[in-house]
């Protein structure tokens, strides 16, 4: 019997065969340490799936019913603020109004109740915001009474920005390059909203000049969700409500909460993986 020497392993093999272990080991010579590593580890340490569901569940349970509340008591049509946010036409904004309907609140025992625990979600919807930052610029959490009043605070400034966007709003997105204007003023608005934001709730353990990227992030996602709704929500919306009824433009609208949670989510880890990284290469 001949004896056969075994062929060295790799040395016959076919080039067709080496082509993708060599992309294997040219995306892990490049992703070890890099960026995008960073950026990865960051979303599954704040479990990026679970927390953008629970923000968009709690928005609809919690801060949605408050805003409907006080609408009612202001008198003000809360519809329209939804339909301009959401890029509708006022063609397509009926698909809203069919589900707010106008109505006049009276204070009684349920009206009262439903405003307390409305407003305690919509603490504990900021709460979970501070502690997702908390989280990603690995700061100790803070509880009291006091920090309680600080997410109160920030979810108050939300809603101002949030009433003032939309009163802007309407009368610019009718305009010749309304849309430009109203986009690069939406981007000036939310990035100082949010680089505010992430100050306050941190308690001003960051400093402003490190928070600023993630500010101005957590800015061009929310633009480009409002871009990206103007494109989606339209058609989206008609047909839902064709298909389902009103449950239907609820979970559209629940479509839209998530969204939001995750465009806080990427800008907070975006800017946080930029700074962080700039100061390695800067000690190095």
């Amino acid at each position: 019997m001949d004896d056969e020497q075994a062929p060295v392993r790799g040395e016959d093999e076919p080039s067709t065969a080496k082509r993708p272990r060599r992309v294997v080991e040219w995306w892990n010579d490049r992703y070890q340490g890099s960026a995008t590593q960073d950026f990865l580890k960051g979303l599954g340490d704040v479990e990026f799936g679970n927390w953008i569901i629970l923000f968009g569940a709690s928005f609809l349970l919690s801060v949605l019913p408050l805003i409907l509340l006080l609408s009612a008591f202001a008198n003000s049509r809360v519809d329209d603020n939804i339909a301009t946010r959401l890029g509708l036409s006022r063609n397509n904004a009926h698909v809203v109004d069919s589900l707010f309907k106008a109505s006049h609140a009276g204070w009684g025992f349920g009206v009262v109740l439903a405003l307390i625990l409305s407003l305690a979600g919509t603490i504990a919807v900021a709460r979970s915001i501070q502690k997702l930052y908390r989280q990603i610029f690995d700061q100790p959490d803070v509880r009291g009474w006091a920090n309680v009043l600080r997410c109160f605070v920030w979810a108050l400034a939300v809603a101002l920005e949030v009433y003032v966007d939309a009163m802007i709003s309407r009368p610019l997105r009718d305009l010749p390059a309304g849309r430009v204007f109203l986009g690069l003023g939406n981007l000036v608005i939310a990035t100082a909203l949010f680089w505010w934001g992430l100050h306050w709730l941190l308690r001003g353990k960051e400093s402003w000049r490190r928070l600023f990227p993630a500010g101005l992030a957590t800015g061009f996602f929310w633009v480009g969700l409002g871009a990206f709704a103007s494109v989606y929500f339209p058609s989206t919306l008609s047909t839902d409500n064709h298909l389902y009824g009103a449950i239907g433009v609820v979970f559209d609208l629940v479509t839209w909460f998530v969204a939001m949670g995750a465009v806080i989510t990427l800008g907070a880890l975006v800017g946080h993986t930029y700074v962080t990284r700039r100061g390695s290469v800067h000690e190095a």
